[in-house]
């Protein structure tokens, strides 16, 4: 769990992060199922058949097939994933360079071309996505 109150996670998306031991009251039981519901979570059942909450990954946009995707918790530099059935690679947010993966240069090509007019939105989700204890803070660009 975060080392965060519950009073300032609940003024972030990642209310559901919250040990469930500290909610009170039915109405923060609802907050944190509404957080749960509408953020990045995924629920994971274990060999054991025990119930794990997960944070994903944050589907930024769709573009001619390719998913672009920001992940919550990562390492430098601020990047986003592009996944298709023939992509599965990772570009810098701040100059669009390819990171790591396979891709055609014609996918490459949309890319750095969508890059050159998304980036503010790009921007924006690493920035909303970055949870309280993530080693890499917001993006500040040059």
């Amino acid at each position: 769990m975060l080392n965060i109150s519950k009073e300032e996670l609940k003024k972030t998306p990642w209310f559901h992060n919250i040990n469930p031991g500290e909610l009170n009251g039915i109405e923060e039981y609802a907050e944190w199922l509404e957080a749960i519901l509408h953020n990045a979570c995924s629920v994971w059942e274990e060999d054991d058949g025990e119930l794990v909450l997960l944070e994903i990954r944050q589907l930024v946009v769709r573009v001619d097939g390719l998913k672009i995707e920001i992940y919550s918790n990562e390492h430098p530099p601020p990047h986003f994933h592009v996944k298709s059935p023939n992509v599965n690679a990772s570009f810098s947010i701040e100059g669009c360079e390819h990171l790591k993966g396979e891709i055609s240069r014609g996918d490459l090509k949309k890319i750095e071309y969508w890059h050159r007019r998304a980036k503010p939105l790009l921007v924006e989700h690493w920035n909303k996505s970055r949870p309280t204890n993530c080693t890499v803070g917001a993006y500040v660009g040059t």
